[in-house]
């Protein structure tokens, strides 16, 4: 019931948005409406008529300037100099005399120029939120293993421990050997960072940070760095001098390994970052079409699937934890794997066991 309540409030904040949409613009435009969710803001939009202007932050030809988000719009909700800045299509720009975002000529072309922006924005207000959240939740934790230790978990203990074994012994230690407890405490900030991210993302009015390639992007830079830093030097011989492939062929093989190196986060960032997005942009598609038909009969048929999508978000958002998280150990592992003796045939002694990560996958 209360997954249920959820998903209705998502349904009410969706369409009162929709709807407000439809009044000021006098035509719904789903695409704008979609771009506006799944992008980052100054202000925080939960339903029609409860916004959140951020503090905008900005250090530029004036010096420090700190203002809410709202003073760049007016009564009528239209955007608006203030202070020698203006908005525009989600940046802030210095204004010229007529009010417009000012230019200069830059390399031979004609650019948008602003201060530097330190601002809170909506995917920023959130990752602070959620850490907040993770924190507040695992030194709960943590208090509780000292007030009861001995004795069986009880309470949001007995909830998370589960999860956090299966992260240590089902992902870490398996795909990363006899070194996998060093790597233990990151695989499970990544893993519960992503998770409560995607649930918050699926709240009314929650801000899509997942979905956000910049955010994706430095979780996959931190998988590449830990990576790299752990590398031993089977790791590299591998990538310079492939067991049992003819010198010539290295010349091919070794610039294809190094792109390997750097395609491994990019397909982490990508992942996430694609499927977190596309879930939201389908259902609120879904929401639209309510408003596009302007019909009774699609109504019911659009809210089903939304909710539908919306359930299966849920498990996405497991899901997408998960998926990086398990790909992370699996380039530590390769990181620290310690290989056999390989010789100039490319045949090895034959002495891996079921239990080495290598078997296990």
């Amino acid at each position: 019931m209360k997954k249920l309540f959820a998903l209705l409030l998502v349904v009410f904040s969706f369409t009162t948005f929709a709807s407000a949409a439809e009044e000021k613009g006098g035509t719904f435009k789903p695409g704008d409406m979609i771009t506006h969710h799944i992008g980052d803001d100054y202000t925080w939009h939960f339903a029609d008529g409860l916004v959140l202007n951020l503090p905008v932050i900005l250090y530029g030809e004036n010096g420090l300037d700190v203002f809410s988000a709202g003073n760049f719009y007016n009564e009528n909700h239209e955007v608006v100099p203030y202070k020698g800045y203006v908005m525009d299509h989600g940046h802030i720009y210095y204004a010229d005399a007529q009010g417009n975002p000012r230019t200069e000529m830059v390399e031979g072309k004609e650019k948008h120029v602003g201060p530097l922006d330190l601002s809170i924005t909506k995917n920023v207000a959130s990752l602070f939120l959620s850490a907040i959240l993770l924190i507040g939740v695992f030194f709960t934790i943590a208090g509780r293993y000292k007030k009861t230790e001995g004795r069986a978990p009880y309470g949001i203990q007995s909830f998370f421990e589960p999860i956090i074994l299966f992260v240590r012994d089902e992902i870490a230690r398996p795909n990363i050997g006899p070194k996998y407890e060093r790597y233990v405490p990151y695989l499970l900030t990544i893993f519960f960072f992503i998770w409560f991210n995607n649930l918050l993302g699926l709240m009314p009015g929650g801000a899509n940070l997942t979905g956000n390639i910049a955010v994706t992007l430095i979780l996959a830079l931190f998988t590449l760095i830990i990576t790299l830093a752990s590398s031993n030097k089977n790791y590299w011989a591998h990538i310079f001098k492939t067991p049992g492939v003819p010198i010539p062929l290295l010349l091919i093989m070794v610039p294809i390994e190094l792109v390997g190196i750097l395609t491994k986060p990019f397909s982490l960032m990508v992942r996430l970052f694609a499927n977190i997005t596309a879930g939201h942009i389908i259902i609120l598609s879904l929401f639209s079409l309510i408003f596009i038909f302007e019909s009774i009969a699609v109504g019911p048929i659009s809210v089903a699937f939304a909710i539908f999508m919306n359930f299966l978000e849920l498990f996405v958002a497991l899901l997408q934890a998960y998926v990086f998280t398990l790909l992370s150990s699996m380039y530590f592992g390769g990181a620290v794997e310690e290989h056999d003796h390989v010789d100039d045939m490319g045949h090895g002694d034959g002495s891996h066991g079921l239990n080495t990560p290598v078997a296990a996958h």
